[in-house]
């Protein structure tokens, strides 16, 4: 259930210290009789002088278990009366500050073996960790102590047995602060721990459903692209196979929205069909990704479609007109969750006539019992060639049909209440979509999303940084708030190098560029390598972490390693190699180890080594013939590769990129030159012969 005495003090009934936030999330708590601060020094002051426990509570805006506790303890006068006499009650938006939230989930999880959000925590005064949990019910059920009882507990711990308290907090504090000890591995950097990795996963695989373990499943993105990337460097077709199949299985289940694009965030069982509902950004620009690449690799028709949907459902839904991305979309409407997304075979029916409804519900398993509390989730389970041959047409006369279907019924579930939205935007979470919108608008040929990445990296440059060029975490309606993270650096640069490579406009490699270089002066660990998770100058907390796993998104370290090894080969600078090199060294052993919690850093350790590919485009993007190399190479998934480029008269790009040097145009002609194992071969100019270039095998 999470996302996994009698009052005596006055109950306070109006708008408590959140009312100013930015953050939706709190800001749906700023009328709970709860006295809830933000994080910061006035209530971190006031447990000090009052000598009272903190009581952290964290979740983020489409948590639903978030929601079901703040409306049974939050907005219960009796709990808040209980809250505002005994503790000091902090609200955090986990979305806005990952830093307290990575911190104080490490200490849930030690302490209970488990986590998830809501999170609840008691800290002393000086914010140190003695006990903590998730969801709690009001009173004991669900086999768990009740909140208030659990209230009533800490407070007689606090009165009666403060030393235990206090040596309880001490271990938590040490325990914490190992990640700080770390150092780094000496020992080689090779193959061999891509392919222990491989083996590690492939032991856990779900041959029937696809992805990883058993339910709830999350959709694995980073894992299946290092697959990918396994199959493309070894020719191994099991992890092809793993990768393919479980993109093909999530694209058919109840956790992608069939009718209006977009993944909700994960599945409560293993088949990939009951969802719980909320989307997410940083999901749907992954997994955008990995079907982008998956088509590229296969041709498959459903991958693109994927893509194109997902993609479509950002820019209908989810962009604001500055050229932000927002953040998630709720699981609840009306107060239920899943309501807007759900069907009954009455209200298909009701849409689309009698036979159009037949087909579509056998298609998409809608039945009058249902597939989820009486109501149907969409998902494709039948064969089609079935469905098709029993109504009597063809396959493509079903396609066509069934597409019809899913525009109508898509336009009336529009007119229901939609989930509510949080419209803040997080500068990492962009650099995703980023990402995502920069490969699709050229793989795929579709300006509308290379226009709609231009517009983002331009309000990312415009809107999300201080007046010294350092980014910020978070924006909403033209407030942008909270000093930028790591992954706030290291995920726009990779988002701004992907841009580059699309639009081969130079200025975008230099904000990558000086984006790490802040990096390298505010985060980086110039004693034992890596970079901490939070500036120089951020405000001190009880520990300092470096983050390497890549969970729901990519770590901020793995983020460099992969944005700095691309900046290396372009811009031929090897300082940006020995710090990826670094990163690597810290996780050697934990890669082989555990590779679920690594996929973004092992698809940069297979980046790093493999031979290396380099492409200069040599024209004005304007032209046809240029544009049509720039095409051919943008068309394929090249895992080894970078792409550089310059019109014939552009001097900067050619200092600034050493590819790029003494090349020019072919008897007056766009050129492509490709260049491998520091080797290049001859010019071309027809996109045929930079084709053939593109296929012919590594040098041994």
């Amino acid at each position: 259930m999470i996302c996994p005495f009698s009052p005596t003090s006055k109950i306070i009934t109006m708008s408590n210290h959140l009312i100013h936030a930015t953050s939706p999330y709190l800001l749906q708590h700023a009328e709970n009789p709860v006295d809830w601060y933000e994080w910061g020094e006035e209530a971190l002051t006031r447990a000090r002088s009052e000598d009272k426990p903190l009581f952290l509570s964290v979740g983020y805006a489409a948590c639903h278990w978030c929601h079901v506790m703040a409306h049974e303890s939050f907005e219960d006068p009796a709990i808040a009366a209980i809250l505002n006499q005994h503790f000091i009650s902090i609200k955090v938006d986990r979305e806005e500050r990952p830093d307290i939230d990575s911190i104080y989930m490490e200490a849930v999880v030690a302490m209970t073996g488990h986590g998830g959000w809501p999170m609840s925590v008691f800290l002393t005064p000086a914010g140190e960790p003695f006990y903590g949990g998730t969801y709690f019910p009001p009173g004991d059920r669900y086999g768990m102590p009740g909140f208030r009882r659990v209230l009533q507990a800490i407070i007689a711990a606090w009165s009666e047995r403060r030393q235990q308290i206090s040596e309880t907090a001490a271990t938590m504090r040490a325990r914490l602060n190992q990640s700080r000890r770390m150092l780094p591995d000496s020992g080689e950097l090779n193959t061999d721990i891509l392919d222990a990795a491989f083996d590690s996963l492939y032991q856990t695989y779900d041959s029937v459903y696809g992805g990883f373990g058993s339910a709830p499943k999350f959709p694995p993105a980073m894992i299946l692209e290092s697959l990918m990337r396994h199959a493309h460097r070894t020719g191994q077709d099991a992890a092809l196979a793993m990768s393919l199949h479980t993109l093909r299985q999530m694209a058919n289940g109840g956790m992608y929205d069939q009718l209006g694009g977009g993944f909700h965030r994960y599945s409560t069982d293993v088949r990939w069909l009951v969802p719980h509902f909320e989307k997410m950004l940083y999901d749907n620009a992954l997994l955008s990704r990995a079907y982008l690449h998956a088509w590229q690799i296969t041709g498959e028709p459903l991958f693109r479609q994927i893509v194109e949907e997902t993609l479509d459902y950002v820019l209908r839904e989810m962009t604001d007109p500055a050229g932000g991305f927002y953040s998630t979309q709720d699981a609840d409407s009306e107060g239920v969750e899943g309501k807007f997304f759900v069907w009954t075979p009455a209200e298909i029916k009701a849409v689309l006539g009698e036979e159009a409804a037949d087909i579509f519900c056998r298609t998409y398993d809608v039945t009058e019992t249902g597939n989820w509390k009486g109501k149907n989730i969409l998902h494709v389970e039948a064969d089609m060639e079935t469905v098709a041959a029993d109504a009597g047409l063809t396959l493509s006369q079903l396609s066509a049909m069934l597409e019809q279907s899913r525009a109508r019924l898509f336009q009336a579930r529009q007119q229901r209440i939609k989930p509510l939205r949080d419209e803040k935007v997080l500068a990492a979470w962009n650099g995703l979509m980023l990402q995502a919108m920069a490969a699709a608008g050229t793989a795929l040929q579709r300006p509308d999303y290379l226009q709609a990445a231009i517009h983002n990296a331009e309000f990312l440059m415009q809107k999300m940084q201080d007046e010294q060029g350092r980014m910020v975490r978070s924006w909403k309606q033209g407030r942008a708030s909270l000093k930028g993270y790591l992954e706030d650096y290291t995920v726009v640069a990779e988002g701004l190098i992907a841009l580059y490579q699309a639009t081969l406009q130079t200025h975008w490699l230099q904000e990558a560029d000086r984006l790490l270089q802040s990096v390298h002066r505010h985060f980086w660990d110039d004693e034992n390598g890596a970079a901490f998770h939070t500036a120089d100058d951020h405000e001190q907390l009880i520990v300092r972490r470096k983050d390497f796993s890549d969970n729901a998104e990519p770590s901020g370290n793995s983020a460099y390693a992969t944005a700095a090894l691309r900046l290396s080969r372009l811009l031929d600078q090897p300082d940006y190699l020995v710090r990826a090199e670094s990163i690597f060294r810290f996780m050697r052993h934990p890669m082989v180890s555990q590779p679920g919690g690594f996929g973004h850093l092992l698809s940069a350790l297979d980046f790093y080594l493999r031979p290396s590919r380099e492409i200069a485009i040599i024209g004005d993007l304007a032209d046809p013939a240029t544009a049509a190399l720039h095409q051919t190479v943008t068309a394929l998934w090249l895992p080894d590769t970078v792409i550089a480029g310059m019109s014939p008269d552009d001097t900067f790009a050619a200092t600034l990129i050493p590819l790029l040097q003494g090349r020019t145009l072919v008897q007056g002609k766009p050129a492509a030159y490709v260049c491998r194992n520091f080797s290049c071969q001859l010019p071309v100019t027809e996109p045929a012969e930079l084709a053939a270039q593109l296929h012919e095998p590594p040098p041994s």
